[in-house]
């Protein structure tokens, strides 16, 4: 049997790196491939970290559940494998590893100067109360700066894992490709376009 993660080329994986970095997007294509390849690695077992050691990876797990949390319409980005697809990309990408690695140590040690605790083992409000600071770009600071932009790539990585997993297409209500016996253009958009134009 093959390995999945032999079979991911470098040339693909950097191709999804270099979009991400590009437009902080991992294009749909790219990240059905990195589902499919984790999936292959979980066939045979729960899945276990490729890239990050046991700390950094629960790091990355509570950071996605607090970005896309669980909710009574979505299982959330944990169910979606947003951790698995972020180290799945780390373990074949040591741009993307460098990335993750000096901003998960970045946070955790910015909570100790802070919570004397890593980030994982503070309380939910200091959690909280961290990603308030590194979740906005108005709080830029020399201190605060590694922390935002780490923050900016976590959230967006966790967003497109989720949203390309089954778990979020199924919370988009997204059915693919299908054919439509007719086709209507919401009023809304058409409102929109007019008062837009000019014209309305």
């Amino acid at each position: 049997m093959s390995d999945p993660i032999q079979d991911v080329s470098r040339r693909d994986l950097l191709r999804i790196t270099l979009t991400t970095l590009g437009v902080s997007v991992v294009n749909a294509e790219a990240a059905q491939h990195v589902h499919q390849a984790v999936a292959e690695v979980k066939k045979s077992g729960p899945y276990k970290p490729k890239f990050f050691n046991e700390h950094e990876y629960k790091t990355l797990e509570k950071l996605a559940d607090l970005i896309i949390p669980a909710d009574e319409h979505s299982p959330g980005a944990l169910a979606g494998g947003a951790p698995e697809f972020i180290d799945f990309l780390s373990s074949q990408s040591p741009e993307l590893a460098e990335i993750y690695t000096g901003g998960l140590s970045w946070l955790d040690h910015e909570m100790n100067k802070r919570y004397s605790a890593a980030f994982v083992a503070a309380a939910p409000e200091q959690q909280r109360a961290m990603l308030d600071l590194i979740a906005y770009r108005k709080n830029a600071s020399p201190e605060l700066g590694p922390g935002i932009q780490f923050f900016t790539w976590v959230r967006n990585m966790t967003v497109d894992a989720f949203y390309t997993s089954k778990a979020g297409m199924d919370d988009l209500g997204y059915i693919g490709n299908s054919a439509m016996s007719e086709f209507h253009v919401p009023a809304e958009a058409i409102d929109y376009a007019v008062k837009r134009s000019g014209l309305g």
